[in-house]
């Protein structure tokens, strides 16, 4: 074989072996006794990915992390950089589980010092902690610092390692929005710079922001996955606008009666058809919009499948059948609007404390998430790692 084809036979092996998937996982099923938490779920995350997973509590997210980062066994295969979880260098993987309590009588400063010493090679720990923006507060007792301060240095361990691969189980909750702010231009900033991001949120604005391709999980199925725009396109409806009446049952018929436990609310009905809408309403709306259409909520009206240009329009009709009105609030569908759409918002999922009881028994009465920090390896149940063995043995901790 000449030389150029031989280096078009290596580059083109290279580049099969970059496109395959960082994490890939294929019927993954766990069943904690009678309740199965994950029912056979297929799923690849690309290189430099943020991949969003979301659903409602109890929907078995928690359990899929576990699964993908070697803390449960499933059924199944799972995969991560090809090979099975618990054997991948601990240096290549953080987690950031939702529940993390670290040694509380150290500064946000000793605790990163520690988890970057866990590593043959970490980032330095000032600019992590300017990464989080806990520079001001790095010398504070993570047990005096607020809610959303200790949330930042938990996330500051998790990167500590400079992870290829990094999960992030809800990592904004309690952050007030300069820092959810910062922590999102970070998580962009690294998966700009190569490292794939598994993120759980229940923050459909922030997973829509940040997500490439986003999944939904409902009762262990997956429900839906693609971008965000795709999904919005496909389930979340057309734009509409929300009328707050001065008088909600004016719009309605003299002899509908309905009470406002059958009324839509947000984007999902509730038990039962929402009340009617007076023809003649109805007909002057849609003689203004052409194609809209119009329901009725607990406040007034939602019209949908409007452009802010003829919101005007609607305004010049309500005044001719004589509708007055508060306020109009006019809103692109959403992420928010495929959840509700794919979950319904009167769904009623599986007890997630019941799944969390499964999870608990399972494990001989440990609480899945209870407080371990486990972005590789064990460690004790106070959330820190021990110091045991060589670092430099391929993740051996």
């Amino acid at each position: 074989m000449n030389q150029g084809v031989a280096d078009a036979a290596a580059a083109s092996t290279e580049s099969d072996t970059a496109a395959e998937p960082i994490v890939v996982g294929e019927r993954v099923r766990k069943s904690y006794g009678a309740v199965d938490a994950l029912a056979g779920v297929d799923l690849a995350v690309e290189p430099g990915e943020v991949f969003g997973l979301i659903g409602p509590n109890g929907a078995g997210k928690t359990t899929l992390v576990r699964a993908l980062t070697g803390t449960t066994d499933v059924e199944g295969t799972v995969r991560v950089f090809g090979a099975p979880p618990t054997t991948v260098d601990a240096g290549r993987v953080g987690l950031l589980p939702q529940s993390f309590d670290p040694p509380a009588r150290l500064t946000a400063r000793e605790l990163v010092d520690y988890y970057g010493g866990l590593y043959d090679a970490a980032r330095d720990t000032e600019s992590v902690l300017a990464d989080v923006g806990m520079s001001a507060d790095a010398d504070a007792w993570y047990e005096t610092l607020s809610g959303g301060q200790q949330r930042r240095t938990c996330v500051a361990t998790a990167v500590v390692n400079d992870p290829d691969l990094l999960f992030l189980d809800e990592p904004t909750t309690g952050i007030d929005p300069a820092g959810r702010r910062a922590l999102h231009q970070l998580i962009a900033r690294l998966a700009a710079d190569g490292t794939t991001v598994f993120l759980t949120s229940h923050a459909m604005d922030e997973v829509e922001r940040l997500a490439d391709r986003v999944m939904l999980l409902r009762d262990g199925d997956v429900v839906a996955v693609g971008p965000p725009a795709e999904l919005i396109a496909e389930h979340a409806g057309r734009p509409r606008l929300e009328i707050a009446l001065r008088d909600p049952t004016a719009v309605r018929p003299s002899e509908c009666t309905t009470d406002d436990d059958s009324v839509t609310t947000n984007d999902a009905p509730t038990d039962g058809d929402p009340p009617a809408v007076d023809d003649g309403i109805s007909a002057a709306v849609a003689d203004a919009v052409d194609g809209a259409t119009v329901e009725s909520t607990t406040d007034g009206l939602r019209i949908r499948g409007i452009d802010p240009v003829e919101i005007g329009s609607v305004v010049d009709a309500l005044a001719t059948v004589g509708v007055g009105f508060d306020s109009l609030t006019w809103a692109e569908p959403s992420l928010e609007d495929v959840y509700l759409r794919l979950t319904g918002e009167t769904y009623s999922p599986r007890s997630a404390t019941d799944l969390t009881d499964a999870e608990r028994r399972a494990d001989g009465g440990t609480s899945s998430n209870g407080g371990s920090h486990t972005d590789s390896g064990s460690r004790t149940d106070d959330g820190v790692r021990p110091h045991s063995g060589s670092r430099g043995d391929g993740g051996a901790r």
